[in-house]
């Protein structure tokens, strides 16, 4: 009986392997860690850079603003090299997250973990379409006097990032862009501080008082956490170590380490600096002030859609990619003209689907496949992540709600007078 009982066991679990496979329509096991480093550093955060000193450190000051960003970076680094490490588990690797939490967990937990991302992927794009947008805009009003309406921008940015996506279909393909993409980033950044610090020297009435209500300044602050944790991790790194060449593990703690040290170095140097510069005033788009990421969704989209026997480039793939970034872009587009507000879009994904997709999860998968090996100090660490990612996530959520009705009465009532 006993023997009938380990077969079956061993037969459960080799059919559940066999759910989680690795074929994909795009690219597995090919980058390198320098590439998927240097994607780390200038992707899915780097565009809110223009937005992070008034997003994070406004509502929170020096004192609270300058701890919460080093707490923050610390847990979140602990939690993606754990995550990291999950990769592969027992000969398995898991390309997408949702493989990795419903193999472990069910199916239901697989496609909880698919919402907190796609609704992750979604949000982001609309944050980044808005920036974009608001980059136009502020380009159109320099050399010309067309008081055009910002969602006309927002629309010429979304079909822009159509085309984009279209031809550049998987994040392998994006690097003949990468170098291109850090040099101009890079000397954007440089530009922009350089400039930040001849106006915050010449800025004697700086203010850095924290304005509002009590309930404001409580519910800003836990806005502001959410902001933190945008700007330290994506909640896609099982999708982007997929692309990863062996050794998987190594290879993307090695790539995490670039972006600890020197994506945060800007990320958080901006940061400060834009708020050293302008103070409480600093814009939710700094360059105001001044004197594209959405492959795991195409990923699961073209392996469900495209003919995988054939070339990326085929005509019927090419039709079926068309018609899938179409839909996909053309209703980021609309809701992000609806909703023309950058704070919104980066404390909701912060908070709703970052703190679990960051600190829960990982959490749990570390008790599930160490529950008979891990000391009860680590178990206990755990556990606590778990209960407190739970907590913030509900708190920081209701707080993104919260700003997103204010903001939505506010917009409409100044767009009807």
């Amino acid at each position: 009986m006993e023997s009938v009982s380990i077969e079956t066991s061993q037969l459960t679990k080799n059919q559940r392997r066999n759910d989680y496979d690795t074929t994909s329509a795009h690219v597995v096991d090919k980058d390198s860690w320098q590439q998927v480093g240097l994607l780390l550093v200038t992707g899915f955060n780097c565009a809110y850079v223009l937005s992070f000193s008034n997003l994070m450190l406004v509502p929170l000051g020096w004192a609270w603003g300058l701890t919460c960003l080093v707490v923050m970076g610390a847990f979140t680094i602990y939690a993606n090299w754990l995550l990291a490490g999950q990769h592969v588990i027992d000969g398995q690797r898991f390309i997408r997250y949702r493989d990795l939490v419903g193999f472990h967990f069910g199916r239901r937990m697989y496609y909880t973990t698919w919402f907190l991302q796609f609704t992750t992927i979604l949000l982001g794009n609309m944050g980044f379409i808005l920036l974009g947008g608001r980059a136009l805009k502020e380009i159109n009003s320099e050399f010309s006097g067309s008081p055009a309406r910002l969602q006309v921008f927002i629309v010429a940015t979304g079909v822009v990032y159509f085309i984009f996506a279209y031809f550049v279909p998987t994040m392998s393909a994006m690097k003949n862009w990468l170098a291109t993409s850090a040099i101009l980033t890079l000397t954007y950044d440089v530009i922009l501080v350089v400039i930040l610090v001849k106006d915050g020297k010449s800025n004697k009435s700086k203010d850095y008082t924290i304005h509002g209500s009590e309930a404001d300044k409580v519910f800003n602050a836990f806005g502001a956490i959410s902001a933190i944790l945008v700007c330290n991790t994506s909640g896609l790194l099982p999708e982007i170590q997929s692309t990863l060449r062996k050794p998987v593990v190594s290879n993307m703690r090695k790539a995490l380490a670039m972006q600890y040290t020197v994506g945060l170095a800007i990320y958080y140097g901006i940061s400060i600096a834009g708020y050293w510069a302008y103070g409480s005033s600093v814009s939710e788009y700094l360059p105001q002030q001044l004197s594209i990421f959405v492959a795991p969704i195409h990923e699961a989209l073209d392996t469900k859609f495209q003919r995988l026997e054939e070339s990326m480039f085929s005509k019927y793939n090419l039709v079926c990619r068309f018609f899938s970034r179409a839909l996909l872009f053309g209703v980021n587009t609309f809701i992000t003209s609806l909703f023309p507000f950058m704070g919104d879009f980066v404390n909701l994904f912060g908070s709703f689907t970052l703190f679990p997709l960051t600190f829960l999860f990982p959490s749990m998968v570390f008790i599930k496949i160490t529950s008979t090996t891990a000391r009860r100090e680590h178990k206990l660490w755990h556990w606590i992540s778990i209960i407190l990612s739970l907590l913030l996530s509900v708190i920081t959520t209701t707080a993104a709600v919260r700003l997103i009705l204010n903001n939505a009465r506010i917009y409409h009532f100044f767009a009807d007078t």
